[in-house]
């Protein structure tokens, strides 16, 4: 059957888009060709609200087939933190058979050429960014995300992250040119004279171990990486968030199809209850490259057992924020309750500590004790979540049990600045919706470093008291050498202060933000621009996205021939 996708077509129509995201990787400025406004949809071919809400509707309760070799069964059980069944089942595959299936498709895909791989990449994203609408629905009732930030971290965001890794992928394959030819004089003999040929080559099964938080935000550089570099891609989703990444590999596996190459390149790994097949997956000799986000413990594990593979973790961290000074105090707070708030805490770059002198701050608006910063600060949180429906929208719902059984502990710890209260959704009643718990901590006290020393995963923050914002510093550097950080902010309007703490987050490989008092947040990061995680602390050996995050999923093999 003749390929409905030629390579030119491919070429003309996402060639202008990967040019422009080489661009923008090259200057780090804003850029994105998925539009984050809902109403940006409906026309040349993409769902609207109503046509994605119903084709996401659609999709409850059936059986979702896609054609894989291997499949020994049905699985399913998605309960959404909004308490509806999602009652999808999801092919159960025999790795036995689909691995090498996987497997026997890499030749042809890596023959392709870094160009084409990299126009089917673009092909598949654009598919999804056009059914964003359905994604947002599936991402919300998986992983608790209210709608909009559903929609955009789930969706555009997500996508741009693909692409990131898509113009990455390509930049460092093509760093090596195609063929050369060399010459090496001789004197009076005749020169020596060869023709070179440099391929890059697959690595093997790239295997995406998805997480519950953000399926997609994190789950599509790995796998647009491994699959631009050449190979092909396992997907093993959270069991509580299967949904998104089945109708992720459900299309690439129709474009790959499409395209004239073998779908099973892309695949996807659903697991029975309690299966647990993420170990047996990532040690099977098939297995060359894992990308994983979640506990700390596991991503030790992988990095410790999965020796046969190139190991991309994104793990915990304790961020923190130190709050030495402001010229925007109001400003300052309405950040903070916002970052405190988002998606209740359940973000890896969310802030958990926040380090202020126990003497007070200087700001604006006159001296601020310790006391009064924490209880302005809690103030500002309940102003901003002082609507239910306003705080519905931010929050979103609670992900899992044992965020709620931390959130309720936390409260034991010290003294509560804030504490946390329940809020109704008055369209699903049935979501846990807490909002966030502050905790003052004395950060001299042996007993409070047990606290503020771990992570505390999901809507819960100590407001930790120093004695000086040299001790801050000191206990910033500790932090991050010890448990790792994705964010690290400050606030100060001292430039020795600054110095200090830049110093810190330089050494110790930390990504920081200072003084942020407008839209834009600690615990965001713009694809094309910013880096999320450094690869260089104990939260993260990776970065997103950068040309060491797919330089290690290829390799260049060279030819050559007398001329």
């Amino acid at each position: 059957m003749a390929a409905a996708l030629t390579a030119h077509e491919l070429i003309a129509r996402h060639r202008p888009t990967l040019d422009q995201a080489l661009e923008a990787i090259r200057t780090r400025a804003y850029w994105s060709p998925h539009p984050e406004h809902p109403k940006a949809y409906g026309e040349h071919g993409s769902l609207d609200a109503a046509a994605g809400k119903a084709a996401f509707d659609a999709l409850l309760g059936t059986r979702l087939d896609l054609g894989q070799p291997g499949t020994d069964g049905w699985v399913g059980g998605e309960v959404s933190p909004y308490g509806i069944e999602l009652g999808v089942e999801y092919p159960h595959a025999d790795p036995d058979v689909l691995l090498p299936a996987m497997k026997a498709g890499q030749p042809a895909w890596r023959d392709a050429g870094a160009e084409v791989r990299a126009m089917v990449c673009l092909e598949i994203l654009k598919r999804i960014s056009d059914r964003t609408h359905e994604f947002a629905h599936a991402v919300m009732h998986t992983s608790g995300q209210a709608f909009m930030m559903a929609f955009q971290a789930g969706g555009p965001h997500a996508q741009d992250r693909g692409l990131e890794a898509v113009a990455y992928a390509y930049a460092e394959q093509v760093r090596t040119p195609e063929s050369a030819e060399w010459t090496k004089p001789q004197g009076k003999r005749d020169p020596l004279e060869l023709t070179k040929r440099f391929t890059p080559v697959p690595r093997g099964i790239g295997l995406v171990i998805g997480c519950n938080t953000f399926p997609t935000w994190n789950g599509y550089p790995g796998l647009f990486a491994s699959l631009a570099t050449g190979n092909a891609v396992l997907v093993k989703p959270h069991p509580r968030a299967v949904l998104p990444l089945a109708l992720t590999v459900k299309t690439a596996r129709e474009v790959l199809a499409e395209a004239g190459f073998a779908p099973d390149l892309v695949a996807l790994a659903a697991e029975r209850p309690g299966e647990g097949i993420a170990k047996a997956l990532a040690t099977r000799p098939e297995i060359r490259i894992i990308d994983y986000t979640g506990s700390t413990a596991f991503g030790d594990w992988l990095e410790t057992h999965a020796r046969q593979a190139q190991v991309f973790t994104e793990k915990a961290g304790v961020n923190t924020v130190i709050v030495e000074s402001t010229d925007h105090y109001r400003e300052m707070l309405s950040n903070l309750a916002f970052s405190l708030s988002l998606y209740s805490g359940q973000m890896c770059t969310t802030p958990q500590n926040l380090l202020i002198p126990r003497d007070g701050i200087r700001t604006d608006a006159g001296p601020k004790t310790f006391d009064e910063v924490t209880a302005d600060l809690a103030q500002a949180v309940d102003a901003l979540l002082g609507d239910d429906a306003r705080a519905n929208a931010l929050l979103g719902a609670i992900v899992n049990p044992d965020v709620k059984a931390r959130l309720e502990a936390a409260a034991s710890l010290g003294e509560v600045a804030l504490a946390s209260r329940e809020i109704t959704n008055p369209d699903f009643p049935q979501a846990v919706v807490r909002t966030p718990v502050i905790v003052k901590l004395d950060g001299s006290k042996p007993d409070a470093e047990a606290a503020y020393m771990s992570e505390c995963f999901g809507p819960v923050s100590f407001a930790v008291a120093v004695d000086s914002v040299d001790a801050a510093v000191e206990l910033l550097r500790r932090t991050v050498r010890e448990k790792g950080a994705m964010t690290v902010g400050a606030y100060t309007t001292d430039a020795e202060v600054e110095r200090k703490v830049e110093e810190v987050c330089l050494e110790e490989a930390a990504q920081l933000s200072l003084n942020l008092t407008g839209g834009v947040y600690v615990n965001q990061t713009a694809a094309f621009s910013d880096f999320h995680g450094s690869g260089g602390n104990p939260a993260a050996n990776a970065t997103l996205t950068d040309g060491a995050f797919v330089a290690g999923r290829f390799r260049v093999v060279e030819v050559r021939r007398e001329a």
